[in-house]
């Protein structure tokens, strides 16, 4: 909080030239010296630059490290991280210890994440930094191990996730997981035009498909847990035709004959996400964001949907080219 005994140290300083340029690497800090550094970000009001009012979230962001997530298999993976905390600043604080923000989390850095891991350290957060509202967010990207579809190859396919947490003024906590999905889109309109130049003209066509991406948001029941595995279930079974990793022929052409069974506008890989998702009980909000990579077109075709629930997601995307992969 404010510390009064700060000054500023608006008293001149001597010439620089006059100071040593030399890096002591035997100094070694001791309380006395510690206690006497100056500490700007808790200064008083009076030094507070611009408007004094609110910061709804300030913080570190993108520090990262490696951090242990368990698969459903039961094995522990190690991946990289990056992480985003922030917390709110109230009127008359000039700033909050940002490096906090991290040591704090390093306390954690051996544990298993999981969403509901999130909730601990922000409540951390909240007592150490005398706050109001705190946010955390891991992104990293998760791997799970895909057969092929006619052979028996598999491959490891990589998936973006997100584990967000959100806790408000009175503690109630919420979490959320954020998920992409690759998979392509095959258009139906070019599909049906391609069989009718090959039925009424005997001419031979290509309908077009493209890659497309499925970006996943839902907020988890309190007291529920879903796991990343079932969430790609989930997107699997609505879309049906994720990319591939390893094929042969055989695969290839299980790929095209998929594609055919599930043609789709971006309008309908956004709707048959809803109906999957909505169907989940354990997920009590959502939000579905996908953009299909036109080959017909030199501009992307995008769509976005919501569960609609008061105060949850709100259908809001700052950048579609974000989805672009």
């Amino acid at each position: 909080m404010a510390n009064s005994k700060y000054t500023g140290r608006d008293q001149p300083s001597r010439n620089s030239n006059d100071l040593s340029r030399n890096y002591d690497s035997s100094f070694v800090v001791d309380d006395a010296y510690r206690a006497d550094l100056p500490d700007m970000q808790n200064a008083s009001a009076h030094y507070i630059t611009g408007a004094n009012v609110p910061i709804l979230k300030v913080g570190m962001s993108n520090f990262k490290l490696p951090l242990k997530y368990k698969a459903t298999s039961g094995k522990t993976l190690e991946l990289e991280t990056a992480v985003t905390g922030t917390v709110s600043l109230k009127k008359d604080q000039k700033g909050i210890n940002m490096s906090r923000i991290m040591r704090c989390f390093y306390d954690y850095a051996q544990k298993e994440f999981t969403p509901e891991l999130l909730e601990d350290i922000l409540l951390n957060y909240k007592s150490i930094l005398q706050t109001d509202n705190a946010q955390i967010r891991l992104d990293f990207h998760y791997p799970i191990k895909q057969s092929s579809l006619r052979s028996a190859l598999s491959g490891w396919q990589y998936y973006k996730v997100t584990y967000e947490g959100i806790l408000d003024q009175q503690d109630a906590f919420r979490k959320r997981i954020h998920f992409e999905f690759i998979y392509s889109s095959a258009c139906p309109c070019s599909s049906d035009l391609a069989e009718h130049a090959r039925e009424e003209r005997e001419v031979y066509a290509i309908p077009h498909s493209q890659r497309s991406t499925a970006r996943i948001s839902i907020e988890v029941a309190p007291d529920k847990k879903l796991s990343i595995e079932e969430v790609h279930a989930i997107a699997l079974e609505a879309l049906k035709t994720e990319t591939q990793v390893m094929v042969k022929r055989e695969d290839e052409q299980a790929f095209a004959e998929l594609n055919g069974a599930y043609t789709k506008f971006v309008e309908d890989a956004a709707r048959v996400l809803y109906e999957q998702l909505d169907q989940e009980a354990r997920i009590v909000d959502f939000q579905v964001a996908c953009a299909h990579l036109e080959s017909l077109h030199s501009h992307d075709a995008v769509a976005v949907i919501h569960k609609g629930v008061p105060g949850g997601f709100t259908g809001h995307i700052d950048d579609f080219t974000s989805l672009i992969k």
